[in-house]
């Protein structure tokens, strides 16, 4: 593991898909707290949550770098490299 993010270059200014967990709204579920994908703005729910829909989006797409979609908090997490970004 690197002692930064090799992945920042992959950040977009992006829309979120959704108000809420795009995936879990689809099949009616509930979630925990939510991330937004850096790369192409897919919301979906944290590890916490029964679904884990942000990490199974990053085992799908790639896409490294999500940020917490909670009001009142601003971090970034890359899943490659397992590390908080900043």
């Amino acid at each position: 593991m690197s002692e930064r993010c090799t992945h920042t270059d992959q950040i977009r200014k992006v829309t979120p898909s959704a108000d809420g967990c795009e995936d879990c709204l689809k099949v009616g579920d509930d979630w925990v707290h939510l991330r937004l994908c850096q790369t192409c703005g897919h919301v979906g729910c944290c590890d916490s949550s029964k679904n884990r829909h942000a990490s199974k989006h990053y085992h799908k797409t790639k896409h490294p770098i999500i940020k917490s979609f909670q009001p009142g908090e601003d971090w970034m997490w890359c899943f490659a490299d397992e590390m908080v970004v900043g």
